[in-house]
């Protein structure tokens, strides 16, 4: 493997055993009966990456705070909730965006490489496998590097809509608190009330990130293409995901239905235990690299 050895954080990753040689041994078989594996991640594999996940026991976001994300008719609907959201996301983003793929991450771009990956489609909207060098693959939930106006479509870099909102805010500063799994971080409603909001260059309306907030649903035309690729595949390897959220569920249901070989590779109990033909309790970034 062309894999460098990174340290991974281990802050947001729950405790689990090393990796056992026969579990080992049991996925390399896996992996090697495979010639078209179509792969689906989950934060799981970026919670190595120092990003915490919203489900693990004792440390993901919701045993630790009672925080939730944003609800896409919210946003929407409400110019205090979008000016609460970007306060949070301007504090969060120079430390969100220079997060870097960890080891998982790397092995997964290698494999590709090698043909043996066929698809890989993330929940993640963190873009660390497009960092990581990864092409064949969906971002199942969309990006946060990438902006877009609900009213005119026009499409900005996150890291552009940072220079705007610096430019209107010169004096704005906030102390965080805490950091979430999509970058946003923890304010007091008196730090967010004079925050300014950007609004579209082209056409003055309403700016969102490019990812699917909870309550919105993934486009037609995505599910269709990632039911494609799935098509395609003669196996399933889940790594890093619970697989709690239903648009990325609705793949590992088609999956049973064709009689794919499904391995799990994540630390506590997956939706998909009961049907699944290996499930393994490790770290992405520790067992994935043992696979040749």
């Amino acid at each position: 493997h062309s894999v460098p050895r990174t340290s991974p954080n281990l802050t947001f990753v729950p405790d689990c055993l090393p990796p056992d040689p026969i579990a080992v041994e049991e996925l390399q078989h896996f992996v090697s009966n495979s010639k078209r594996l179509f792969v689906m991640t989950g934060a799981g594999i970026s919670t190595e990456s120092g990003i915490p996940d919203y489900r693990s026991e004792g440390v993901g976001l919701y045993a630790r705070t009672d925080r939730r994300p944003i609800q896409h008719a919210e946003f929407v609907r409400s110019a205090s909730a979008r000016q609460r959201y970007w306060a949070r996301n301007f504090v969060g983003w120079p430390q969100f965006s220079s997060h870097q793929p960890n080891t998982g991450h790397l092995v997964l771009r290698d494999w590709e490489k090698l043909g043996k990956l066929h698809w890989l489609v993330t929940q993640n909207v963190d873009a660390l496998h497009t960092k990581a060098g990864s092409r064949r693959m969906t971002e199942l939930h969309g990006c946060t590097h990438r902006v877009f106006c609900l009213d005119c479509g026009d499409q900005i870099s996150r890291s552009e809509l940072q220079e705007h909102f610096e430019a209107l805010n010169p004096t704005w500063k906030a102390e965080a608190f805490g950091v979430a799994p999509d970058g946003d971080v923890f304010l007091t409603d008196e730090q967010v009330r004079n925050f300014q909001v950007a609004a579209c260059r082209k056409c003055g309306g309403i700016l969102k990130p490019d990812v699917t907030f909870f309550g919105d649903t993934v486009s037609q035309e995505k599910v269709k293409f990632v039911h494609q690729r799935l098509a395609e595949s003669d196996s399933m390897l889940v790594a890093g995901s619970s697989m709690q959220v239903y648009s990325g569920y609705r793949f590992a249901l088609a999956a049973r239905e064709k009689q794919l070989p499904i391995a799990i590779l994540n630390i506590g109990p997956t939706r998909l235990d009961h049907f699944a033909s290996l499930k393994l309790n490790s770290r992405c970034g520790e067992l994935l690299p043992l696979i040749v």
